[in-house]
């Protein structure tokens, strides 16, 4: 479920990102990132390998593959992101920071991720820590 109108296109960070058709205000739920849940121990093992993986941890013990999911599972990491995400039992909710203007890139910062420390960061910014 998506609240808030988006569109992917290709982004100046990496690949394909999402982008706001029109202004979303700060604070705001923007959707919620769609996929299959599965155990962690599955998603080690699609992960391994792939240099792009649609995955985000749940707990300790499941995971969520949104490669098969909404618009959501393309929204790419910053280190100074406008959106974070938000889990809720087995949900992943997207929320705007601050006010993002239409036509601007939404992302999140990945923290710590199946990348950590492992991939180049291209998000460009001030204070970028040049890793993910």
């Amino acid at each position: 479920m998506i609240r808030h109108a988006v569109r992917i296109a290709p982004s100046s960070i990496e690949g394909r990102g999402v982008f706001a058709q029109a202004p979303i205000p700060g604070r705001r739920k923007i959707g919620e990132v769609t996929g299959e849940i599965i155990s962690i121990r599955t998603a080690r093992k699609r992960a391994k390998g792939k240099c792009r993986i649609c995955l985000i941890d749940l707990s300790h013990t499941h995971a969520l593959d949104c490669t098969g999911g909404n618009a959501l599972r393309l929204l790419n990491h910053s280190c100074r992101s406008n959106a974070f995400l938000r889990i809720v039992r087995d949900r992943v909710e997207v929320y705007a920071k601050r006010a993002i203007r239409k036509g601007e890139e939404i992302t999140v910062d990945y923290v710590e991720s199946a990348h950590s420390g492992g991939m180049k960061c291209g998000c460009g910014q001030n204070g970028c820590r040049d890793t993910i």
